[in-house]
Parts: C-alpha cells; sequence; structure tokens
C-alpha cells in the first residue's frame, strides 16, 4: 500500500497546530519517536513496512493540538484523550485507517476497555492496544521521550519504573516489548536534540 509521505506530516501538524511553540514541541517529538523507532527495527531486522512505521511515527501526536487551552497550555486531565484525537483527525482528513490507529492506540503500553472503565477515563469505552508490529513499534519507541517541560530522553529502566505505577499486567508488557525491540541507543538522538537523559 502507498502511504502518506514524509512531507504531509510537517502540512498536517501545521494544519492543526494552535501554535509555533506547540508545533515546535509536538513535531520535535514525533521526529524523535520515528528515528528511535525506525533504528530500533534496523537493528532488530524486523519484517515491518517501514514507510508506514516512519510516518505513524511522525503523526502519532497530532491529537495534542486539540488539548490546548488559547492561553498555551494544555487543559489538566484531558491529555489522556489525545490518541483518540488523533485518530479522529486522521479519519476526517481521509487518512489510511492503519496510520489512525498507531495514534489511538500508542498511549502507555496499551489502554483496555477495563483500564478506561476502572480508572474513569475520559474516552470512549474500548480497547485502543497495539496489535501489529508496526503499531507495538511505535508505542515502544514514543516511550524513550517526553514532551514534559524541558523535553527529555527515558532510559529503558527509568519508563518500567514509571509503568509499574500503572500495575504489574502494564509492566509486565513493557518487558515484553523490550524484550521483542531491544533498548534503544538514546545517545545519537540526545546529543543532537540537546535534551536531557532521564534516568532515574
Amino acid at each position: 500500500m502507498t502511504w502518506p509521505t514524509v512531507e504531509d506530516a510537517p502540512a498536517l501538524h501545521t494544519k492543526h497546530a494552535p501554535t509555533t511553540a506547540a508545533l515546535e514541541l509536538i513535531y520535535t517529538h514525533c521526529e524523535i519517536v520515528a528515528a528511535l523507532a525506525l533504528d530500533l527495527a534496523d537493528r532488530r531486522q524486523l519484517d515491518i513496512d517501514h514507510d508506514l512505521v516512519r510516518i505513524g511515527a511522525l503523526v502519532h501526536d497530532v491529537g495534542v493540538y486539540t488539548l490546548y487551552r488559547p492561553e498555551g497550555t494544555i487543559t489538566p486531565g484531558t491529555y489522556i484523550r489525545h490518541g483518540v484525537a488523533g485518530h479522529a483527525i486522521l479519519q476526517a482528513e481521509g487518512w489510511p485507517e492503519q496510520i489512525a490507529r498507531i495514534c489511538s492506540c500508542h498511549t502507555g503500553v496499551g489502554l483496555t476497555r477495563q483500564d478506561i472503565e476502572r480508572r474513569h477515563l475520559p474516552i470512549p469505552p474500548g480497547d485502543y492496544t497495539a496489535i501489529t508490529r508496526e503499531e507495538k513499534l511505535v508505542m515502544y519507541a514514543d516511550k524513550f521521550h517526553t514532551k514534559s517541560s524541558p523535553p527529555a530522553f527515558l532510559t529503558p529502566d527509568a519508563y518500567a519504573r514509571e509503568v509499574a505505577r500503572f500495575g504489574p499486567d502494564k509492566e509486565a508488557l513493557f518487558a515484553e516489548l523490550r524484550d521483542e525491540f531491544g533498548d534503544p541507543d538514546l545517545e545519537p538522538l540526545q546529543s543532537r536534540y540537546a535534551h536531557a537523559l532521564r534516568s532515574e
């Protein structure tokens, strides 16, 4: 299948970003996730659709733009909705469902209907879990960079400790992803973007 090109990604971001600052933050993060995902795929010689991984990673966080308030901050308590919001944006733009699913299935290590009901999350009930290897790879790569202020890279051990807060099942899912895809090489991207590395 022919996917949208890498040139289509910044155009989509620019169309939906409420501010230049939001665009720079979100698109830079997406570029980093794409680079991490493709590097992991190359080092493990994964049999995947590289073009789907690239474009999916480049737009996976486009839904974050819908959460911004006029003053430029994200509405508290809404961040969990960004994946579903991104899925809706891509559907409205006529993008393929395979890419839209990368948006809605990358949050954490996946959100199940039980997660949503138990935690009373403000998204429609359903299973937002990565199924294909491409979906899993983008979801996994996303765990190693955060859009916090300031943005930072996370070591695998740092994310493992973070995800453990959500239960042993989530911790085990991350461990499975780590076994499948390996640990990322963060140093080249850390040097390129001059973002800190969080190991705690």
